[in-house]
């Protein structure tokens, strides 16, 4: 018997779903994260930046999913290192999930991988990933976040599939290898510019892994810094062309083998002293590289071509400076409802 298009004792089964999901003894780290997202994520200031750009429906033909509910899929989807069809199974999966997302199997099914791929190339085409980034810099800008009077710049590869074995039988041509250290990296560079101050990240650029990092370190900054900051990697960088002219203090790290000529006395150990006072400022941002690569576990390109997966960088990052910012932003919180 079915009463109204569902199975009799559906809400039952939900209801009893819900209440053992929600007295279970132990909080799950998947459950923490998705806690914290939920509770960082400025979800009505982004749905009204991208929903211009939504289809609407309207005539015939099934109507479009709820745009925030499609939002919090795909950013589930990459805080939680997913594919398409991997997102898929997970909701079905997980009631953690479910939850977030705002699913109800009793009621509905689950937005299919095909959905997402076409909400996730509708982000791509109208270069929405990066209203997403802006977006929520600017929610973090109005808290006091952003206080841009230095930038520090740095890159880290994201290995690309180096194996042939695929329809086209060749690797992306849109990535290339590069040497690090002795050993040698395929795939692509994902760039950033660092706020100084609170280690939240301001620009991005992904290119080819074999793009020198000092090709780039202009173009990742804001403006208004007064002072930049990079490892030795960006040596020269304030007599590159485009750096004539832009007044802006580089402090770039001594390279490693003059930095171990150095004497261990006087001026020797006076230049040390100022070497680790830059790598102390420089260590700010690692901070986004660790939330990406290691909380978000995207250690390589999901996409094939540059421009999917610089796309896709724009999100991460973007999430990765609510995950950073939470601590200052829950301790506003609690100051606010104190009455301090």
């Amino acid at each position: 018997m079915v009463r109204g298009g569902q199975p009799r004792g559906t809400a039952v089964q939900t209801s009893f779903s819900e209440y053992e999901y929600a007295s279970k003894a132990r909080v799950t780290r998947r459950d923490r994260l998705l806690g914290e997202i939920e509770v960082m994520t400025p979800w009505g200031e982004l749905v009204a930046a991208i929903e211009r750009h939504y289809p609407k429906g309207g005539g015939r033909g099934r109507p479009p999913i709820g745009l925030e509910r499609m939002l919090r899929m795909y950013i589930v989807q990459n805080c939680l290192g997913l594919s398409d069809e991997g997102i898929e199974d997970a909701v079905y999966d997980s009631q953690a999930i479910r939850r977030f997302v705002g699913i109800d199997l009793g009621r509905e099914t689950a937005p299919d991988a095909t959905t997402l791929l076409k909400f996730r190339r509708l982000l791509e085409d109208k270069q929405l990933t990066d209203v997403i980034f802006t977006t929520i810099n600017a929610h973090l800008a109005a808290k006091g976040l952003f206080l841009r009077r230095g930038t520090v710049v740095d890159a880290t590869i994201i290995a690309a599939p180096p194996s042939t074995k695929n329809e086209a039988r060749a690797r992306d041509p849109e990535m290339h290898q590069t040497k690090k250290g002795n050993a040698w990296k395929f795939g692509m560079k994902a760039h950033i510019g660092v706020d100084a101050e609170s280690g939240l990240v301001h620009t991005v650029i992904g290119t080819a892994a074999h793009v020198a990092d000092v090709t780039q370190a202009q173009a990742l900054l804001h403006g208004d810094e007064e002072d930049a900051f990079g490892d030795a990697g960006y040596a020269g960088v304030d007599k590159r062309e485009e750096s004539v002219g832009v007044p802006v203090n580089w402090h770039v790290a001594m390279r490693p083998g003059k930095r171990r000529a150095l004497p261990q006395h006087g001026w020797g150990e006076k230049l040390e002293w100022v070497e680790q006072i830059k790598a102390s400022l420089r260590a700010k941002v690692e901070h986004p590289f660790h939330v990406v690569k290691n909380l978000f576990r995207h250690r390589k390109t999901r996409y094939r071509g540059l421009a999917k997966n610089a796309a896709q960088l724009l999100t991460l990052f973007g999430m990765a400076n609510l995950m950073l910012a939470r601590r200052h932003i829950l301790n506003l919180g609690a100051r606010g409802a104190s009455g301090i």
